[in-house]
């Protein structure tokens, strides 16, 4: 055999530029297989004038775009959020549905995880996407910024992992949202102020278009361009700040696969129900051959209580490439308070539950609890005349405590053992003074104030009913719990029945969720594991209701094993 002859240095080079390269161009192929990447984005926060129905505001927006900027990941991969904040207001950024498994500090909801993010102030979102695939969005959490601050958060399956159903032409993102004439700082702010409801918003939006049939609107409707006889998957994404939505398109069917980025049994509707806060994600399929019409997409609210609500519909058009569009169908859409609907709606929905997507729902729970959910009232100030029911204030309450948000932030006050005078641990487990839920209401409305919050040990498996009041009006209250998903085992009608419900609760394939609709007049319940230490905010998806008050924190302690402790916070976590 002929000696080898060492490479010279000019073809280790070569070598070594081409190996980086491949990890630059392939940036997966570094580390282990399926290993993730890390994703660097930008948010500037800045004021931007925004025109719709005729009428120019200046508003908070995320890198001067409304909506804001779409974010992509895969599974697995960290995502590196650097926001500046360019505007007088206070923000956070809340990663709706992230896990946030250890990294509590970067779920973003103002004075739980984190002090806001002052004037001139920055701050970096760094956390690892685990074990979760679909469809979420962000959006900002503190007072009503997330009217104008939100965006999609699409996270795609690792690399060469593929969806459980066939590959679609074409994926769409489509944001439900809401249009407001006024400053919507104003309106939280004076509705706080004189007790009463706030006014409502204007329009309705498809990715922040209002279209046809809104005043001055023809020239900002979404339009869905579609081949004939091809399969889009729809991404849509409740991200209006007060409302449920139905949402259908003429003549068009869809197939469910997905609902808050965890795939569902497939079925057929043509009609959607997605309350604030909730995403799907469905299948179109187009008809074969492209017909000479036009398709009406719409949407508009699903409501049942007392207050004044935004009784409009959004429209925008599904197209045909190739066809002429001589005809535009509309679909027809259930009444505004159509709750057996919804009900059918919901009823339908279970997790996929297969070998590749199992469902690990508690079939036991080692803690209990029951919570009202509803509206309540307060004292007016003295001086003052107040225009909430019978002179008073509405309020919002959990098991009657309408919480109170501290100056500081509770994760902080937690992990440094600081919660004097910031937090109590005794929210209670059940109503202290119970009564006829959805019948007719008690004497005593008024709501008590504090900042109580549930004390949970590691890997607790935990159940909660929410059950819905009829205090000032029975309707459905969209609650989502941050750092957790959960299973809806059950549902129904009037008031949760401790000893004949459970019975009936789905413990082999519940949808598996991160925001619920509580029902109107009505209770649901949910199991998880309280597997990720840290405190975490659960609150009504409504910002109205938010706002007043209907919203409430855990804590979940640290377990044993260093995966299961929360670390310390970050060296730039805002300062209150």
């Amino acid at each position: 055999m002929g000696a080898s002859v060492p490479a010279s240095p000019e073809i280790l080079l070569t070598i070594l530029l081409f190996a980086m390269s491949c990890l630059w161009a392939f940036p997966e192929v570094a580390g282990a297989k399926h290993a993730g990447i890390t994703r660097h984005y930008k948010f500037n926060i800045e004021l931007t004038n925004v025109t719709r129905l005729c009428h120019t505001k200046s508003m908070v927006t995320v890198n001067g775009k409304f909506p804001g900027p779409r974010v992509v990941a895969r599974e697995g991969d960290r995502l590196v959020v650097k926001v500046v904040n360019h505007v007088p207001n206070n923000i956070s950024i809340h990663w709706h549905g992230i896990r946030q498994l250890q990294s509590g500090w970067a779920d973003g909801p103002a004075y739980i995880t984190q002090c806001p993010i002052q004037t001139n102030q920055t701050y970096v979102y760094n956390f690892t996407i685990t074990g979760q695939r679909g469809t979420l969005f962000w959006h900002a959490h503190l007072s009503w910024l997330r009217a104008s601050v939100y965006g999609p958060l699409i996270i795609l399956p690792k690399r060469n992992v593929s969806y459980p159903f066939a590959k679609p032409h074409k994926e769409v993102t489509i944001m439900l949202g809401e249009w407001f004439n006024a400053d919507t700082e104003a309106v939280i702010s004076q509705a706080l102020q004189t007790g009463g409801g706030p006014n409502v918003s204007e329009a309705y939006t498809f990715n922040g278009l209002p279209g046809p049939l809104y005043n001055c609107s023809e020239n900002n409707t979404y339009k869905l361009k579609v081949k004939p006889g091809k399969t889009y998957l729809l991404r849509l994404i409740n991200v209006a700040l007060n409302d449920d939505l139905f949402f259908s398109i003429a003549n068009h069917t869809f197939t469910v696969v997905e609902v808050d980025a965890t795939y569902a049994k497939p079925f057929e509707t043509n009609l959607l129900v997605i309350t604030a806060g909730q995403t799907t994600n469905v299948l179109l399929k187009t008809k074969p051959i492209a017909p000479n019409a036009s398709f009406y997409m719409l949407a508009r609210p699903y409501f049942t209580g007392q207050g004044t609500f935004d009784n409009t519909t959004v429209a925008g058009i599904l197209e045909y490439e190739t066809s002429s569009n001589s005809t535009a169908f509309k679909p027809t859409l259930p009444p505004i308070n159509a709750t057996n609907v919804v009900a059918n709606f919901t009823r339908r929905l279970r997790s996929l539950a297969n070998s590749r997507f199992p469902v690990n729902v508690p079939q036991t729970a080692d803690k209990k609890f029951f919570f009202t959910v509803g509206l309540g009232n307060s004292p007016c100030p003295k001086n003052q005349t107040c225009q909430g029911p019978n002179g008073t204030k509405f309020s919002a309450s959990v098991n009657n405590i309408s919480m109170a948000l501290p100056s500081s932030a509770l994760l902080q006050s937690y992990f440094f053992k600081k919660s004097n005078g910031v937090y109590t641990s005794d929210f209670p487990s059940f109503p202290l003074h119970p009564f006829n839920y959805t019948g007719t209401p008690p004497n005593n409305t008024l709501v008590a104030n504090g900042t109580k919050l549930v004390v949970v040990p590691f890997n607790t498996s935990v159940e909660v009913v929410m059950q819905g009041t009829r205090i000032f009006g029975a309707e459905s209250h969209p609650l989502h719990l941050h750092g957790f998903n959960f299973y809806v085992v059950g549902e129904g009608f009037g008031n949760f029945d401790p000893n004949n419900d459970p019975k009936n609760f789905n413990l082999v394939d519940p949808v598996e969720r991160n925001t619920v609709g509580v029902p109107t007049a009505g209770w649901v319940a949910i199991r998880f594991h309280a597997d990720n230490p840290g405190v975490w905010f659960m609150h009504c998806h409504f910002d109205v209701h938010l706002s007043w008050g209907l919203r409430m924190a855990w804590i979940v302690l640290d377990g044993t094993l260093p995966s299961q402790k929360l670390p310390p916070p970050p060296s730039d976590l805002p300062k209150c």
